[in-house]
């Protein structure tokens, strides 16, 4: 009796131990940074990083750095090709390096004083571990002015859902709503609280805040 109760003991030891260390939840602060260089009227030149922090916005748990393009077909499609480099460390004692190369296909169209995207992204995912996969994501996003037409500020609301191929599934949920400022021609800054719900990573459900500066030079 002894013995069994020693080892129950030890197995809710342990259990406690990796429930804390593989939480499924998690709260989060992004910082996403896009410089855009024009090339010609249509054709713009783009450098991206991000930095995230997480562990309760404790440690860095994801850094990216990557370049791309944007070709913008008259007023309303837009295609974005581009290269992310990606380092993770969801938790402590596990680092990831992803090479991902991605597609985003956006049409936007105004609806009275509403602005109306969709975006669609085709995603290569190519990790260090050798796991190769491809994802598809949608993005809906409702955008509208508020305040004096001076202030230049944008009320936006997303959605966007992933559909991973390697287990064949819809995945992924991120629910997001902020503010857009406009500073001037060169400088844009969007602000909002964007919430994860994710069945499959670890940690998958998130609640973030996000900062995305987008400079154009």
């Amino acid at each position: 009796m002894k013995q069994a109760a020693c080892v129950c003991l030890v197995v809710l030891v342990f259990s406690g131990v990796a429930c804390a260390q593989f939480d499924q939840t998690d709260n989060q602060q992004w910082t996403d940074l896009q410089v855009a260089v024009p090339m010609t009227k249509m054709v713009d030149f783009n450098v991206l990083g991000t930095l995230r922090l997480g562990r309760d916005i404790t440690h860095p748990v994801d850094e990216r750095i990557g370049v791309g393009f944007t070709f913008r077909f008259g007023k309303y499609l837009t295609v974005a090709p581009n290269y992310l480099h990606i380092g993770m460390q969801p938790f402590e004692g596990r680092r990831i390096w992803e090479n991902r190369l991605t597609l985003p296909v956006t049409v936007r169209f105004n609806v009275e004083k509403f602005r109306l995207s969709d975006r669609n992204q085709i995603e290569r995912r190519m990790r260090n571990s050798g796991l190769k996969a491809n994802r598809y994501r949608n993005r809906f996003q409702v955008e509208h002015p508020v305040g004096p037409d001076k202030m230049k500020l944008t009320l936006f609301v997303a959605d966007e859902i992933f559909y991973d191929w390697f287990v064949n599934r819809w995945v992924r949920n991120r629910f997001s709503v902020g503010v857009s400022k406009v500073f001037n021609k060169h400088y844009t800054q969007d602000i909002y609280y964007l919430r994860q719900n994710d069945g499959v990573s670890i940690p998958g459900d998130l609640n973030v805040v996000v900062a995305t500066i987008r400079l154009r030079l």
